[in-house]
């Protein structure tokens, strides 16, 4: 492999200084990329390669790169090697020249996951050459009928896949005809609140929620009542009090987002009763229902309705990738009518192929062993994290961690800055966690770091949690 020019790392030896030489080397690759002497895409020598140009060991190398892929300068790509992040956004004044014009990166552009970042499954072990095949196989069985629009409720094959999936791993009892795929979450959040909700109705949520979630309800111009959530979950008895005729309630019962907690059966009982009494309806969104590490998984809030008050809904984007835009909702009887009436007015119906990939996924039993593996790497990944962050910032740290999810929630006491400010400063140094206090309605909020596990492999979390520790000190 060719070796990095001197006069892009001004390849002098690394001084005996008070700094270590990894943090040398670390510091200059990061000022040659600052500066444009590597540019976003070029491949760097490997560690071996480096170790001898510079005279150090080679786990010198490692560990400077280590820190520069945990801020987002570099991605190790396994026996691909290592490069300057394609991410990084280029500077016209020192773009190399080049014969054929480089089309600048789009700002929504798809780019790596980054070291905590929330809401994705561990796509670095997704099963991508299964997923090929199967996507090989159902594109040679599109017929000509295929090709034109798909049926708006979706994919029949895929509603029978989805049904029988629930009955089994969720306890949840439907009819194909019963299921409406989406496009995503918040589509089909988006088809409820046109189908249920007029301008001041008000809605029970969850206080701190899901703010994508809240946005949705709030551009249909629902009135949100924020109902405080404890240990038990939502506090369906505060909300009866505040809000007793409310037209919808919208919760996460397995995992609460983002505390974690579960809603407590006595919850759930209070919660349907109230639905029942009322003619009230509630969205159950399971987004990560399935990832449940201690004690067995608790079935879905819609295994307990009897009254068929509950709009059970389900995503892919956890569970296989969020680039599918796939979901479905499980729709009572008496709104199924209109449901299907909605979607129909609302869209031609999702992209087919997607639908059937995903309907053989289902069917031939990968779904079952592709959850059951990421159960397993979760957890270690999650023991890993959890066990860092202790190591790390010992009792300058509380944190809770709950029986299930895909994120842990750390909490700064004696931090003086916000939660957002800490946040903020973890995504320059190219972390990504959440505040906590952003998922809140109104002005009393709790304070803490969202850290997501899932794509932080057991080897790399004393790392990163050290590099988050770097930021927010």
């Amino acid at each position: 492999m060719p070796r990095i020019p001197s006069a892009k790392l001004a390849a002098t030896p690394l001084a005996r200084s008070s700094l270590p030489l990894h943090e040398q080397l670390y510091r200059r690759i990061r000022t040659a990329i600052a500066k444009r002497h590597l540019m976003p895409g070029e491949r760097l020598p490997s560690a071996r390669t480096l170790a001898s140009e510079f005279g150090v060991a080679r786990g010198t190398v490692d560990t400077s790169y280590a820190w520069l892929a945990g801020e987002g300068y570099v991605l190790t790509r396994g026996p691909a090697g290592t490069v300057v992040s394609p991410a990084l956004p280029l500077n016209a004044s020192t773009r190399r020249p080049s014969r054929h014009r480089v089309r600048p990166r789009l700002e929504n552009s798809p780019i790596e996951p980054r070291p905590f970042q929330m809401g994705l499954p561990a796509l670095d072990l997704f099963p991508r050459a299964l997923w090929s095949r199967l996507t090989a196989r159902a594109a040679k069985r599109l017929g000509g009928a295929a090709l034109a629009y798909p049926d708006p409720q979706g994919l029949p094959d895929l509603r029978e896949a989805v049904a029988a999936y629930l009955a089994i791993s969720r306890g949840v009892s439907c009819r194909a005809e019963q299921v409406i795929v989406t496009g995503g979450y918040q589509a089909g959040l988006r088809l409820i609140a046109r189908l249920l909700l007029r301008s001041g109705d008000d809605v029970w949520f969850e206080e701190p929620g899901y703010f994508l979630a809240r946005r949705t309800l709030e551009a249909a111009s629902a009135d949100l009542l924020p109902v405080p959530v404890d240990d038990q979950g939502m506090d369906v008895a505060f909300a009866r009090r505040r809000a007793p005729r409310a037209r919808l309630a919208v919760v996460t019962p397995a995992h609460q987002s983002p505390l974690g907690v579960a809603l407590s059966l006595a919850r759930r009982q209070q919660l349907l009763a109230w639905a029942t009494d009322t003619s009230a309806w509630i969205v159950e969104d399971d987004y990560d229902g399935e990832f449940h590490y201690i004690g067995r998984k608790l079935p879905a809030l819609k295994s307990l309705d009897v009254a068929d008050r509950v709009i059970y809904a389900g995503s892919f984007s956890k569970t296989l990738f969020p680039g599918l835009r796939l979901g479905y909702l499980v729709v009572p009887d008496a709104l199924l009518g209109q449901a299907i009436h909605a979607k129909q007015g609302d869209s031609h119906g999702e992209p087919i192929l997607g639908q059937m990939v995903i309907a053989d996924f289902l069917s031939q039993g990968h779904f079952g062993r592709h959850l059951k593996r990421m159960r397993a790497l979760y957890a270690a990944r999650r023991n890993a994290l959890a066990s860092a962050l202790r190591g790390v910032f010992g009792n300058r740290m509380e944190m809770t961690v709950q029986p299930g999810g895909m994120h842990l929630l750390a909490r700064f006491p004696d931090a003086a800055d916000s939660d957002i400010v800490l946040a903020r400063r973890a995504e320059i140094r190219g972390l990504a966690p959440a505040a906590l206090s952003s998922h809140y309605l109104s002005r009393t909020r709790d304070r803490g770091l969202l850290l997501g596990f899932t794509n932080i492999a057991e080897e790399q979390a004393s790392f990163q949690v050290k590099a988050l520790a770097r930021a927010i000190q």
